[in-house]
């Protein structure tokens, strides 16, 4: 799944800092459709959604490492990554990034080193989980930046995608 910048999103820009639970629920519901097109090109569906402190999209993204040959290419990663990209800084201080699936070490890692202020996650990882499942990165208080978190919205719809997708492939 290609990510889309603000410009493409603009008409899902929310007033004021995206904290209300209906912000929330509507922003994870852009990530979930770009889970969706992420498992239309054979990716495991993951979606993220980077929004800037004001609520404008900044980004968001599908997973794509099996078709980019990119072991970094998870969503939240490719968000980041194109965010960072369009502000021309690679810090990214206030902003808040919807995951459809609890991000993986390497994710939060990259989340901390942008800077990123807020988590919100739909489904639970607890395999890899590396915010609440796993480890408590980003929340932890034993690095240099942390982040708020806020778990489970959508979780139902994100973790239906996540095991219908695999089902299939069994």
């Amino acid at each position: 799944m290609e990510c889309t910048s603000k410009q493409a999103q603009a008409d899902f820009s929310v007033r004021g800092r995206p904290d209300s639970g209906e912000d929330d629920h509507r922003l994870m519901g852009i990530a979930l459709e770009c889970a969706r097109g992420s498992a239309a090109i054979d990716e495991v569906p993951v979606g993220a959604v980077l929004v800037d402190e004001g609520g404008t999209i900044l980004a968001a993204c599908g997973n794509n490492c099996i078709r980019a040959n990119d072991p970094a290419g998870h969503a939240e990663i490719r968000a980041l990554r194109s965010a960072a990209e369009q502000v021309a800084n690679y810090r990214l201080p206030g902003t808040t990034i919807y995951v459809t699936l609890e991000p993986c070490a390497m994710c939060a890692a990259a989340m901390i080193h942008a800077r990123v202020a807020r988590v919100v996650y739909g489904a639970a990882d607890p395999k890899t989980g590396a915010i609440t499942s796993r480890y408590q990165l980003g929340s932890d208080g034993l690095l240099n930046h942390s982040f708020s978190v806020t778990s489970g919205v959508r979780q139902e719809e994100c973790s239906r995608l996540l095991k219908d997708f695999f089902k299939q492939r069994r």
